[in-house]
C-alpha cells in the first residue's frame, strides 16, 4: 500500500452503541488510518464514544441529515490535505477487513472513486427486503442508463477516493438521499468511478431510519433530482481546474 496521509470518514447518528467498535476496527486495520466521526446532531453519547475510541470528532449543532454529514468529512480530509479517503458508516455494516479491495484500485490509479457494492458479483451478495432490494434494482439500472456506465449498487456508503474525489464531494455533495445523485455527479465531472464486490454486515445497534413512506417518497425525490442533475452544470471544484 502506498504510504501518504489517509483518514476515514464515519458519519453517525445515534450510533454510540456501535461507532466506538468501528473506530477500534479501522484502527487495527491500519493505525496509518486517521479517523474523523462527524456527528450528525446525536442525542445520545455518540460523540464521546467515538473520542475515547480514538477518533477526532465533528459535532454538527443538529440533525442536518446523511449527506451535509458526509460532506463536512470530506471538507475535514480536503482542509486538512489527505491525499485518501475512505468512507464507512457509524452502524458497523462496513468491514474494514474489506478496505483493501478498494484500496488496491486507488493504489493503481484505476479510479477516483471505488464503491464497495453489495451486488457486483456471488461475493457481493446480500440479503435485503424486497422492496428495498427493487429499489436498488430500479436505481441502478436508471443510473446505468443516464451514465452509460454499468453500475450495481448505487446506495452504498462504502466508498475509497482519491484527492480529486475528495474534492469534488468536499465542494457539492446531494444532502438527503445522497449517494444516487453522487454517481451522477461523479459521471458529470468525469471521475473514474469503479465497484468491487464486498460482504457487508447487518447492523446489530440502532434501526434503520427507512420507512415504507419514506422509501415511496425517496424514490420519487431522487428520480426527479436525478433527472435535474444529468442538466445541471456543475463548478469545477479548485483541485480540478
Amino acid at each position: 500500500m502506498i504510504a501518504r496521509r489517509r483518514v476515514a470518514i464515519v458519519p453517525a447518528h445515534n450510533e454510540e452503541g456501535a461507532v466506538g467498535g468501528v473506530v477500534a476496527e479501522i484502527r487495527a486495520f491500519d493505525p496509518g488510518f486517521d479517523v474523523v466521526v462527524v456527528d450528525d446532531g446525536s442525542t445520545d453519547q455518540t460523540a464521546a464514544a467515538a473520542a475515547a475510541a480514538g477518533a477526532f470528532v465533528v459535532s454538527l449543532p443538529f440533525n442536518l441529515g446523511i449527506g451535509a454529514a458526509v460532506q463536512t468529512g470530506f471538507k475535514f480530509a480536503l482542509e486538512r490535505g489527505y491525499a485518501l479517503a475512505v468512507r464507512l458508516d457509524g452502524d458497523g455494516q462496513h468491514d474494514p477487513a474489506e478496505l483493501p479491495k478498494l484500496l488496491a484500485v486507488i493504489d493503481r490509479d484505476e479510479a477516483d472513486v471505488v464503491v464497495g457494492s453489495r451486488f457486483a458479483g456471488e461475493e457481493g451478495a446480500h440479503r435485503s427486503s424486497r422492496a428495498r432490494r427493487l429499489g436498488i434494482v430500479f436505481f441502478a439500472k436508471l443510473v446505468s442508463l443516464l451514465t452509460r456506465q454499468h453500475v450495481t449498487d448505487t446506495t452504498s456508503g462504502f466508498q475509497a477516493l482519491n484527492r480529486r474525489g475528495v474534492a469534488v464531494f468536499a465542494a457539492d455533495y446531494p444532502h438527503d438521499y445522497p449517494e444516487v445523485e453522487a454517481t451522477v455527479m461523479v459521471h458529470k465531472h468525469r471521475l473514474r468511478l469503479v465497484e468491487v464486490p464486498v460482504t457487508m454486515r447487518e447492523r446489530e445497534h440502532g434501526e434503520s431510519s427507512i420507512t415504507l413512506l419514506r422509501s415511496i417518497y425517496y424514490m420519487l425525490k431522487v428520480t426527479l433530482a436525478l433527472v435535474v442533475s444529468m442538466f445541471r452544470r456543475y463548478d469545477l471544484p479548485a483541485e480540478e481546474t
